[in-house]
């Protein structure tokens, strides 16, 4: 027979074929078509849920302050892992996790086939052969039983997220929400949790510790079980010591470290400026303030001891501002933000309160700006009336008569107001608004006399505001607390250059407290009526730092005098800064520094309103030249000589001229004097005749 294959048997098998091939590709079209309907039937990752976190405050230098914990009850805080955690971690992470995380798109063919082996060859599952990115791809999609098309799953969401986020993404949200047991995710959370400090830092112990918790986070948790988190983190040594991530000694070391059973409390810093950032800024995860994390630690131990000491009830409160910046370096709120009894939860540094006499060193100031007073003019502090106002000292004695240096340092009530009554109070009140303070009245009470001893509200950070803008000879600039992109703040004019250093000059040789060391720090005390407030404010070159002491509810604490109160813990608080005291600016150009026997004679001794009665024909000073609000032209080129005339009317021979305060020589005979000009801008011009009558106007120089 012929053993050749009849013609129609080949057509036959080879239709028999395209119909197994056309069946075998209609199978899986329908199988991809289907496995692209399940796909799509997942729907779109939850991305914008799993990155929610909780809300965290941090300094200036990035270190936290407070969270916030989700509203869940949750922490899961923010993760960077190239800046915030500690390479070490990572290596261990990598190693006992995913060894190829920045090879693979999602999924491990690898990995998986290890595991698919591991599970024919021990009948049960070794290893589940997930990724990172897989073990994300749970977190986000929680799944409590473990299946084949739970896996399938994690591996189709592990591919979306792959190409949704990048390497970095992935790995931070992995990050942050990994679980450590409890209510703690992420490795932020469990290291300050459990080990009290960020994991930027970590030992091998600690690092492998983190590794070895998500595993089991609720089996292993450090609170409840100990010994068998211990055990855990032993394995992953011994993991790391067979893969040759570790040497064996370094692992030994590792293993005998103990681990932690108690969880420790997430920080709190800053409680009252971390409350009000988070009205501020709404729904921000972030929030990064001007505070300085290890300086508010500091300070808030330091007003809790000092509390305590006080009594029960009694509360401080403390403002530090950077000078230069206007920026809030520590605000301590309270003693104790917890503490009930002492109303922690009260910001003491914006309650408006008496400031007792802090206010005096800003009427002395006008005075100087005025010019018709110097530092070492001499003052009468004996008794006098003002109308029905009667002002006493705080010892019920009198100094006689006293330079206005002492006057100012001992803190004598009787000339601060005679030097208001000349000022104003309504001018005292206009300049300290224009500083951007904001001062309460009584209802429907206009400014007063009264005011400079304590008969006005202001808050703490307004006080410090203003004696910050002394170090700065006579610009205040707002208080920035919160970090944001655009800082628009301007300055605002509070006195003169030579008033302010005059000012600070003179406050700098205020006698210190018992604690204090002499000449260091410019600082005043205040203490409100009845000893219901007691105050410390002070300055040197670098920074001002406010004090206050009583109790938030305003009831009076029997000897609460802010000398021995608020001082001791203000010089304290400087010392707590870490920093020796800066020198306060140097003086202005030109101004005045002589003893009294050298000063003009109208500069020797302050004449209250009241002795300025003229007799006979003669009149006040008033100058003719130039006009008050009036601009003058000066030629300020080079080789130009720039001169200014100033010409005045009546006063009492002779008549001295004070330019910004500073004395520019007398006016001869025939009234006039070429003086030179300040430079561009504003200017105030003074004349003082030899009763101590003067005329001010304000020049603008151009």
């Amino acid at each position: 027979m012929d053993a050749r294959v009849k013609p129609g048997h080949d057509k036959r098998g080879g239709r028999l074929a395209l119909r197994v091939v056309g069946a075998v590709a209609i199978v899986l079209v329908m199988v991809a078509a289907a496995f692209a309907a399940w796909v799509a039937s997942l729907g779109p990752l939850p991305l914008a849920q799993a990155q929610q976190v909780s809300t965290t405050v941090i300094d200036r230098n990035g270190k936290l302050l407070r969270a916030y914990a989700m509203a869940d009850g949750r922490w899961r805080l923010p993760v960077d892992a190239k800046t915030s955690v500690d390479p070490t971690y990572l290596k261990l992470l990598f190693a006992y996790e995913d060894k190829r995380f920045y090879e693979h798109h999602g999924v491990d063919p690898l990995a998986l086939s290890r595991a698919g082996f591991q599970l024919l060859t021990s009948g049960h599952i070794v290893s589940g052969g997930s990724t990172i990115t897989m073990q994300l791809a749970r977190l986000i999609e929680p799944r409590h039983q473990r299946s084949v098309y739970a896996k399938l799953r994690q591996m189709v969401r592990a591919v979306e997220l792959e190409r949704q986020l990048s390497k970095d993404q992935i790995l931070d949200l992995y990050l942050a929400l990994a679980p450590f047991g409890g209510n703690l995710e992420g490795v932020r959370a469990a290291s300050i949790a459990y080990f009290g400090k960020e994991p930027k830092r970590l030992s091998l112990a600690e690092a492998a510790l983190l590794v070895a918790l998500p595993q089991s986070p609720e089996r292993r948790r450090l609170d409840r079980y100990p010994e068998t988190a211990h055990a855990a983190r032993d394995r992953v040594l011994d993991r790391m010591v067979e893969d040759g991530v570790v040497s064996k000694d370094y692992a030994a070391q590792a293993r005998a470290t103990p681990v932690p059973k108690m969880r420790k409390q997430i920080p709190i810093l800053a409680p009252h400026s971390s409350d009000q950032a988070i009205a501020t800024m709404k729904d921000a995860p972030v929030i990064k303030l001007t505070l300085d994390a290890s300086l508010q630690r500091n300070l808030e131990a330091l007003a809790r001891d000092r509390a305590i000491a006080q009594g029960p009830d009694v509360s401080v409160a403390i403002v530090v501002v950077d000078n230069e910046t206007g920026d809030v370096l520590a605000r301590v709120g309270s003693a104790d933000y917890f503490d009930e009894r002492r109303a922690g939860q009260v910001d003491m540094t914006r309650a408006v309160r008496s400031p007792g006499s802090t206010l005096k060193p800003f009427i002395y100031g006008l005075a100087f700006e005025d010019g018709f007073v110097h530092p070492d003019s001499l003052i009468e502090d004996r008794p006098i009336r003002f109308g029905s106002y009667a002002p006493e000292n705080f010892d019920m004695t009198f100094q006689g008569t006293v330079p206005i240096r002492k006057a100012l340092q001992l803190s004598l009530n009787v000339p601060a107001i005679a030097l208001l009554d000349r000022v104003g109070a309504s001018r005292l009140s206009s300049r300290l608004k224009q500083a951007g303070t904001n001062l309460v009245l009584p209802k429907d009470e206009a400014p007063g006399l009264a005011m400079g001893l304590g008969g006005v509200g202001i808050t703490l950070q307004d006080l410090a505001q203003l004696y910050s803008g002394l170090a700065r000879l006579g610009a205040t600039k707002p208080l920035r607390e919160i970090v944001q992109a655009n800082d628009s703040r301007d300055t605002m004019r509070l006195m003169d250059q030579a008033a302010a250093w005059q000012v600070g000059n003179v406050l700098l040789g205020t006698p210190p407290p018992e604690n204090g060391v002499h000449n260091r720090i410019a600082f005043k005390t205040g203490t409100s009526y009845g000893y219901r407030d007691a105050w410390s404010v002070g300055f040197d070159g670098r920074i001002t730092i406010g004090v206050w002491v009583g109790r938030p509810d305003g009831a009076p604490v029997p000897g609460l005098v802010g000398r021995t109160a608020a001082a001791p813990i203000l010089f304290d608080a400087f010392a707590r800064t870490g920093n020796i005291p800066a020198a306060l600016p140097k003086p202005p150009r030109g101004v005045l520094v002589a003893s009294n026997a050298k000063l003009p004679p109208p500069l020797r001794r302050f004449r209250p309103l009241g002795e300025l009665v003229r007799s006979g024909n003669d009149q006040a000073p008033h100058i003719q030249f130039p006009l008050n609000g009036s601009r003058i032209d000066v030629d300020q080129s080079e080789g130009g000589h720039a001169a200014m005339p100033v010409k005045v009317a009546g006063g009492v021979l002779p008549l001295t001229v004070l330019v910004n305060g500073v004395s520019a020589g007398d006016i001869d005979s025939r009234r006039q004097r070429l003086i030179d000009p300040p430079g561009p801008g504003f200017a105030r011009l003074t004349v003082i005749d030899a009763t101590g009558a003067a005329d001010t106007v304000v020049i603008r120089v151009q």
